[in-house]
């Protein structure tokens, strides 16, 4: 299930990150650079919610989908905090707690399914709101100005992405204390 409709959708996605970054190096205006990006970033999170729904849908599930579906979002995610970071519109501390927790749970999660344990390390609630705040959060960092003459996305979006920092933090804390069992009994 290589090519599905909900598949394709995830590899534009992923092949797509590159044009989100290089909006920000063909000179235009800092307005203009700022409302394509943030156009682009929210369709790809919105292809994000479009492959999940399609998938099952057209009962196009898979388990190459489910690989690669956190992998894009973890890619757009990175990405995005690393523009951010550039543009010093996130802090270098933010973006090294969310890309070290990705790294660190995707470790996790991988070790446990070679072990068998995978169910442990399973999605959970506290992640998928982890995800929305970041996912609100970014556009606003990247939109960096005021919408509809009353809110000040950079201001708000630094808000939300410290939250989706604590949430980031709390989410390992929750995954590894799941998976601590496990690992007690591979490490005696």
């Amino acid at each position: 299930m290589f090519f599905t409709v909900p598949t394709l959708l995830t590899w534009t996605r992923i092949f797509a990150i590159p044009l989100l970054v290089g909006v920000f190096y063909l000179g235009l205006k800092p307005e203009v650079q700022n409302l394509i990006a943030t156009v682009m970033f929210v369709t790809f999170a919105l292809t994000d919610w479009a492959d999940g729904y399609l998938a099952r849908k057209l009962n196009q599930t898979s388990s190459f989908g489910a690989f690669l579906d956190p992998v894009a979002d973890k890619f757009l995610v990175c990405a995005s905090l690393l523009v951010l970071v550039h543009l010093k519109r996130a802090d270098v501390f933010v973006a090294l707690i969310i890309i070290g927790r990705e790294i660190a749970i995707s470790a996790l999660r991988e070790w446990m399914a070679q072990i068998g344990a995978s169910k442990s390390v399973a999605v959970h609630m506290l992640g998928k709101v982890k995800t929305t705040f970041q996912m609100v959060a970014i556009p606003f960092l990247l939109f960096d100005g005021v919408l509809f003459g009353v809110i000040d996305t950079l201001t708000w979006g630094t808000v939300l992405i410290w939250i989706s920092a604590i949430l980031t933090v709390w989410s390992m804390i929750y995954y590894l204390q799941k998976a601590l069992p496990e690992i007690r009994k591979r490490v005696k």
